[in-house]
């Protein structure tokens, strides 16, 4: 058996939609993606671009972003930044994160001292 291929593999999982949750409680100010993906990683969060830009665009197809091209600069970004939509869903997910992280962590605790 490949311990790390599945440690691998789960933790892969639990950064998918964790990625989400962070994604949206970032941009409730106008941002690039260059300037998240530096946000996040200085935080302790990894994240490639071609994990981030895939990820933005489709929360925007979901109406969670909004996006908008800076030209007035030498290069232009576009800016990201969470929808009205989007502070809901990030509210509710949220709840739903801080409660379900309190019970895991104490199953896991109470797992520990057994």
């Amino acid at each position: 058996m490949n311990h790390d291929e599945i440690v691998s593999g789960l933790i892969l999982e639990l950064r998918r939609g964790t990625l989400i949750l962070l994604v949206l409680s970032q941009l409730k100010e106008p941002m690039y993606g260059y300037n998240l993906v530096k946000k996040l990683q200085d935080n302790g969060i990894p994240i490639e671009a071609n994990t981030l830009y895939p990820l933005m665009r489709r929360l925007e197809s979901q109406g969670l972003l909004k996006s908008e091209w800076e030209t007035s600069e030498a290069k232009p970004r576009k800016y990201y930044k969470i929808t009205d939509d989007g502070l809901i869903v990030l509210e509710r997910v949220v709840n739903h994160w801080n409660n379900f992280s309190q019970n895991v962590n104490r199953l896991l605790e109470d797992n520990n001292e057994k």
